[in-house]
């Protein structure tokens, strides 16, 4: 007589699908973005009561123009992005810039406040002549 070595088949389809794994991942991207987002826009957290002028056409920048933010406060303090720099500071920073091929140079973006003063403004235009940086854009508010 022949015997038979096989098994029945008990598998059955599963009627349940665990999704603990599928929401923790959900809850893990989540919060990476909320991060990601938070340090993205962090030049505007500085607070800076901009200067007001009237609203006019601009220009869309070039997509691939990059930009870096100096930040000039009523107490006379200099920010370069988010790090607090003094004169001398500042001026190191924008040699590393000036080094760059032209097409690498970025924009640099001014945020000042409404009430610093014109040689505030004026020495951090000195710097960036002194390196050979040219291209600025003046950051304002609409009346």
């Amino acid at each position: 007589m022949a015997r038979t070595f096989r098994r029945q088949r008990t598998a059955q389809p599963i009627a349940e699908l665990n999704v603990t794994n599928l929401i923790d991942l959900g809850f893990t991207l989540l919060i990476i973005f909320m991060i990601a987002t938070a340090s993205i826009n962090q030049e505007q957290t500085i607070p800076v009561n901009l200067p007001v002028t009237s609203q006019s056409p601009q220009a869309k920048p070039d997509p691939t123009t990059k930009f870096e933010n100096i930040t000039i406060k009523a107490d006379g303090t200099y920010l370069l992005g988010t790090r607090v720099l003094s004169l001398a500071q500042l001026s190191r920073e924008l040699a590393v810039f000036g080094a760059r091929p032209k097409p690498e140079q970025p924009v640099f973006r001014f945020r000042m406040d409404a009430t610093s003063t014109a040689q505030q403004y004026l020495s951090v235009v000195a710097e960036l002549q002194k390196h050979n940086l040219s291209r600025i854009s003046i950051d304002t508010q609409v009346k």
